[in-house]
Protein backbone atom coordinates (compact mmCIF):
# COMPACT_ATOMS: atom_id res chain seq x y z
CA UNK A 1 0.00 0.00 0.00
CA UNK A 2 1.35 3.40 -1.03
CA UNK A 3 -0.17 6.56 0.44
CA UNK A 4 0.40 9.53 -1.86
CA UNK A 5 1.32 12.73 0.03
CA UNK A 6 0.84 14.86 -3.06
CA UNK A 7 -1.81 17.16 -4.49
CA UNK A 8 -2.70 14.37 -6.92
CA UNK A 9 -3.16 11.97 -4.03
CA UNK A 10 -5.24 14.51 -2.09
CA UNK A 11 -7.66 14.85 -4.99
CA UNK A 12 -8.00 11.07 -5.28
CA UNK A 13 -8.69 10.65 -1.57
CA UNK A 14 -11.25 13.45 -1.54
CA UNK A 15 -13.07 11.85 -4.48
CA UNK A 16 -12.96 8.41 -2.81
CA UNK A 17 -14.27 9.86 0.44
CA UNK A 18 -17.07 11.71 -1.34
CA UNK A 19 -18.13 8.56 -3.20
CA UNK A 20 -18.11 6.43 -0.04
CA UNK A 21 -19.98 9.05 1.98
CA UNK A 22 -22.52 9.43 -0.83
CA UNK A 23 -23.01 5.65 -0.81
CA UNK A 24 -23.59 5.53 2.95
CA UNK A 25 -25.92 8.55 2.97
CA UNK A 26 -27.95 7.09 0.08
CA UNK A 27 -28.35 3.83 1.98
CA UNK A 28 -29.66 5.92 4.90
CA UNK A 29 -32.42 7.20 2.57
CA UNK A 30 -30.96 10.69 2.10
CA UNK A 31 -30.99 10.40 -1.66
CA UNK A 32 -30.67 14.09 -2.53
CA UNK A 33 -27.68 14.61 -0.22
CA UNK A 34 -26.11 11.45 -1.61
CA UNK A 35 -26.50 12.73 -5.18
CA UNK A 36 -24.89 16.05 -4.28
CA UNK A 37 -21.91 14.27 -2.73
CA UNK A 38 -21.71 11.93 -5.72
CA UNK A 39 -21.58 14.92 -8.08
CA UNK A 40 -18.93 16.56 -5.90
CA UNK A 41 -16.84 13.39 -5.97
CA UNK A 42 -17.13 13.31 -9.76
CA UNK A 43 -15.98 16.92 -10.09
CA UNK A 44 -12.95 16.22 -7.90
CA UNK A 45 -12.25 13.05 -9.90
CA UNK A 46 -12.29 15.08 -13.13
CA UNK A 47 -9.95 17.63 -11.59
CA UNK A 48 -7.61 14.80 -10.59
CA UNK A 49 -7.60 13.43 -14.14
CA UNK A 50 -7.03 16.88 -15.68
CA UNK A 51 -4.22 17.60 -13.21
CA UNK A 52 -2.56 14.34 -14.17
CA UNK A 53 -2.93 15.24 -17.85
CA UNK A 54 -1.23 18.58 -17.21
CA UNK A 55 1.51 16.89 -15.17
CA UNK A 56 2.48 14.19 -17.69
CA UNK A 57 1.79 16.26 -20.87
CA UNK A 58 -0.19 13.53 -22.62
CA UNK A 59 -3.58 11.87 -22.25
CA UNK A 60 -3.23 9.95 -18.95
CA UNK A 61 -4.13 6.44 -20.04
CA UNK A 62 -0.62 4.99 -20.18
CA UNK A 63 -0.52 2.74 -17.11
CA UNK A 64 -2.79 1.16 -14.52
CA UNK A 65 -2.63 4.17 -12.21
CA UNK A 66 -3.96 6.41 -14.95
CA UNK A 67 -6.54 3.88 -16.19
CA UNK A 68 -8.08 3.54 -12.72
CA UNK A 69 -8.00 7.32 -12.39
CA UNK A 70 -10.06 7.48 -15.58
CA UNK A 71 -12.49 4.79 -14.39
CA UNK A 72 -13.31 6.91 -11.36
CA UNK A 73 -15.25 9.37 -13.55
CA UNK A 74 -18.36 7.18 -13.55
CA UNK A 75 -21.06 9.80 -12.87
CA UNK A 76 -22.05 10.53 -16.53
CA UNK A 77 -22.64 6.81 -17.10
CA UNK A 78 -24.96 6.77 -14.08
CA UNK A 79 -26.99 9.67 -15.48
CA UNK A 80 -27.16 8.17 -18.97
CA UNK A 81 -28.32 4.79 -17.69
CA UNK A 82 -30.91 6.27 -15.36
CA UNK A 83 -32.49 8.76 -17.76
CA UNK A 84 -32.22 6.90 -21.08
CA UNK A 85 -32.07 3.18 -20.23
CA UNK A 86 -34.23 3.11 -17.06
CA UNK A 87 -31.41 1.36 -15.20
CA UNK A 88 -30.86 2.32 -11.58
CA UNK A 89 -28.09 1.25 -9.26
CA UNK A 90 -26.84 4.76 -8.54
CA UNK A 91 -25.76 3.77 -5.03
CA UNK A 92 -23.83 0.86 -6.52
CA UNK A 93 -22.12 3.27 -8.91
CA UNK A 94 -20.97 5.36 -5.95
CA UNK A 95 -19.37 2.26 -4.47
CA UNK A 96 -17.86 1.29 -7.84
CA UNK A 97 -16.36 4.78 -8.12
CA UNK A 98 -14.65 4.43 -4.75
CA UNK A 99 -13.43 0.91 -5.54
CA UNK A 100 -11.83 1.82 -8.87
CA UNK A 101 -10.09 4.84 -7.33
CA UNK A 102 -8.61 2.68 -4.56
CA UNK A 103 -5.83 1.16 -6.76
CA UNK A 104 -4.95 4.63 -8.06
CA UNK A 105 -4.82 6.11 -4.58
CA UNK A 106 -3.22 3.33 -2.60
CA UNK A 107 -1.68 0.67 -4.86
CA UNK A 108 -0.03 1.88 -8.05
CA UNK A 109 2.93 4.22 -8.36
CA UNK A 110 2.04 7.68 -9.66
CA UNK A 111 5.47 8.70 -10.92
CA UNK A 112 5.21 10.08 -14.48
CA UNK A 113 6.65 7.74 -17.09
CA UNK A 114 8.12 8.30 -20.51
CA UNK A 115 5.59 7.52 -23.22
CA UNK A 116 6.97 4.55 -25.24
CA UNK A 117 6.98 4.87 -29.04
CA UNK A 118 4.19 2.28 -29.37
CA UNK A 119 1.90 4.44 -27.24
CA UNK A 120 2.52 7.53 -29.35
CA UNK A 121 0.30 6.01 -32.03
CA UNK A 122 -2.99 7.84 -32.67
CA UNK A 123 -4.87 4.62 -31.88
CA UNK A 124 -3.58 4.53 -28.30
CA UNK A 125 -6.18 6.85 -26.73
CA UNK A 126 -9.34 5.52 -28.46
CA UNK A 127 -8.27 1.90 -27.83
CA UNK A 128 -7.87 2.40 -24.08
CA UNK A 129 -10.81 4.81 -23.77
CA UNK A 130 -13.40 2.47 -25.32
CA UNK A 131 -12.17 -0.36 -23.11
CA UNK A 132 -12.56 1.89 -20.05
CA UNK A 133 -16.15 2.70 -21.06
CA UNK A 134 -16.93 -0.97 -21.60
CA UNK A 135 -15.48 -1.88 -18.20
CA UNK A 136 -17.73 0.64 -16.45
CA UNK A 137 -20.84 -0.76 -18.17
CA UNK A 138 -19.78 -4.31 -17.34
CA UNK A 139 -19.15 -3.33 -13.71
CA UNK A 140 -22.67 -1.90 -13.54
CA UNK A 141 -23.99 -5.09 -15.15
CA UNK A 142 -22.23 -7.13 -12.47
CA UNK A 143 -23.75 -5.04 -9.70
CA UNK A 144 -27.21 -5.66 -11.15
CA UNK A 145 -26.41 -9.36 -11.57
CA UNK A 146 -25.39 -9.61 -7.91
CA UNK A 147 -28.66 -7.92 -6.94
CA UNK A 148 -30.51 -10.54 -9.00
CA UNK A 149 -28.61 -13.39 -7.37
CA UNK A 150 -29.27 -11.90 -3.93
CA UNK A 151 -32.98 -11.52 -4.67
CA UNK A 152 -32.88 -7.71 -4.52
CA UNK A 153 -35.14 -6.20 -7.16
CA UNK A 154 -36.37 -2.68 -7.96
CA UNK A 155 -40.00 -3.78 -8.17
CA UNK A 156 -40.78 -1.02 -10.67
CA UNK A 157 -39.59 1.76 -8.35
CA UNK A 158 -39.19 5.03 -10.27
CA UNK A 159 -40.16 3.12 -13.39
CA UNK A 160 -36.79 1.36 -13.36
CA UNK A 161 -36.13 -2.01 -14.90
CA UNK A 162 -35.59 -5.10 -12.79
CA UNK A 163 -32.11 -6.39 -12.03
CA UNK A 164 -32.04 -9.11 -14.70
CA UNK A 165 -33.22 -6.81 -17.49
CA UNK A 166 -30.83 -4.10 -16.26
CA UNK A 167 -27.94 -6.55 -16.43
CA UNK A 168 -28.86 -7.36 -20.01
CA UNK A 169 -29.10 -3.71 -21.04
CA UNK A 170 -25.74 -2.87 -19.45
CA UNK A 171 -24.04 -5.72 -21.28
CA UNK A 172 -25.73 -4.71 -24.54
CA UNK A 173 -24.27 -1.23 -24.02
CA UNK A 174 -20.81 -2.40 -22.98
CA UNK A 175 -20.35 -5.18 -25.52
CA UNK A 176 -19.97 -2.93 -28.62
CA UNK A 177 -17.29 -0.93 -26.77
CA UNK A 178 -15.58 -4.17 -25.75
CA UNK A 179 -15.65 -5.30 -29.38
CA UNK A 180 -14.38 -1.95 -30.65
CA UNK A 181 -11.55 -2.08 -28.11
CA UNK A 182 -10.51 -5.48 -29.42
CA UNK A 183 -10.63 -4.31 -33.05
CA UNK A 184 -8.72 -1.08 -32.34
CA UNK A 185 -6.14 -3.06 -30.36
CA UNK A 186 -5.62 -5.39 -33.31
CA UNK A 187 -5.25 -2.43 -35.67
CA UNK A 188 -2.85 -0.76 -33.23
CA UNK A 189 -0.83 -3.98 -33.07
CA UNK A 190 -0.46 -3.94 -36.84
CA UNK A 191 0.75 -0.32 -36.79
CA UNK A 192 3.05 -0.65 -33.77
CA UNK A 193 4.40 -4.20 -34.03
CA UNK A 194 3.66 -5.21 -37.61
CA UNK A 195 0.96 -7.83 -36.95
CA UNK A 196 -2.73 -7.78 -36.13
CA UNK A 197 -2.43 -10.58 -33.58
CA UNK A 198 0.66 -11.52 -31.61
CA UNK A 199 -0.71 -14.13 -29.17
CA UNK A 200 0.28 -11.82 -26.35
CA UNK A 201 -1.23 -12.85 -22.95
CA UNK A 202 -3.16 -9.55 -22.75
CA UNK A 203 -4.59 -10.16 -26.21
CA UNK A 204 -5.65 -13.69 -25.29
CA UNK A 205 -7.36 -12.65 -22.06
CA UNK A 206 -9.06 -9.74 -23.82
CA UNK A 207 -10.42 -12.24 -26.32
CA UNK A 208 -11.46 -14.52 -23.44
CA UNK A 209 -13.47 -11.73 -21.79
CA UNK A 210 -15.12 -10.95 -25.13
CA UNK A 211 -16.04 -14.62 -25.60
CA UNK A 212 -17.59 -14.81 -22.13
CA UNK A 213 -19.98 -12.01 -23.03
CA UNK A 214 -20.68 -13.62 -26.41
CA UNK A 215 -21.66 -16.70 -24.40
CA UNK A 216 -23.90 -14.60 -22.15
CA UNK A 217 -25.68 -12.94 -25.09
CA UNK A 218 -26.14 -16.26 -26.88
CA UNK A 219 -27.48 -17.99 -23.78
CA UNK A 220 -29.91 -15.18 -23.02
CA UNK A 221 -31.05 -15.09 -26.64
CA UNK A 222 -31.77 -18.81 -26.48
CA UNK A 223 -33.50 -18.91 -23.08
CA UNK A 224 -34.40 -15.28 -22.25
CA UNK A 225 -35.19 -14.71 -18.58
CA UNK A 226 -36.04 -18.36 -18.01
CA UNK A 227 -32.79 -19.00 -16.14
CA UNK A 228 -32.14 -15.55 -14.70
CA UNK A 229 -29.64 -16.83 -12.11
CA UNK A 230 -27.54 -18.48 -14.81
CA UNK A 231 -27.64 -15.25 -16.82
CA UNK A 232 -26.39 -13.41 -13.74
CA UNK A 233 -23.58 -15.90 -13.17
CA UNK A 234 -22.48 -15.38 -16.78
CA UNK A 235 -22.35 -11.61 -16.16
CA UNK A 236 -20.33 -11.94 -12.94
CA UNK A 237 -17.92 -14.35 -14.65
CA UNK A 238 -17.36 -11.79 -17.39
CA UNK A 239 -16.19 -9.16 -14.91
CA UNK A 240 -13.91 -11.69 -13.20
CA UNK A 241 -12.20 -12.34 -16.54
CA UNK A 242 -11.95 -8.58 -17.13
CA UNK A 243 -10.22 -8.18 -13.76
CA UNK A 244 -7.77 -10.93 -14.74
CA UNK A 245 -7.19 -9.15 -18.07
CA UNK A 246 -6.70 -5.76 -16.46
CA UNK A 247 -4.73 -6.72 -13.35
CA UNK A 248 -3.31 -10.22 -13.16
CA UNK A 249 -2.02 -10.31 -16.74
CA UNK A 250 -0.22 -6.99 -16.23
CA UNK A 251 1.11 -7.71 -12.74
CA UNK A 252 1.91 -11.42 -12.78
CA UNK A 253 5.34 -12.53 -13.96
CA UNK A 254 3.64 -15.56 -15.48
CA UNK A 255 2.20 -13.38 -18.23
CA UNK A 256 5.09 -11.28 -19.46
CA UNK A 257 4.27 -9.74 -22.82
CA UNK A 258 4.09 -6.64 -24.97
CA UNK A 259 1.77 -4.89 -22.50
CA UNK A 260 4.26 -4.78 -19.63
CA UNK A 261 4.38 -0.96 -19.96
CA UNK A 262 0.93 -0.84 -18.30
CA UNK A 263 2.38 -1.55 -14.86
Amino acid sequence: MEIKYTFQGLLIYIAMGAYLLAFVITLLRSRKAGQILYLFGFIVSVLSFVYRWYDVRHVPLQNLFEVFLCLGMIYPVTLFCYHFLRVGGGSGDMLIGAIVLFPAGLVFNAEPQRLPPALQCRLFVPHVAVYAISYIFMAKATFQAICELAGTRHNGEDNLLGSEESTYRMICMGFPFLTLGLVLGSWWGKVAWGDYWGWDPKELWSLASWLVYVGYLHYRYMFGKKHSHINSIWAVTGLVVIVVTLLWVNLSRLFAGLHSYAT
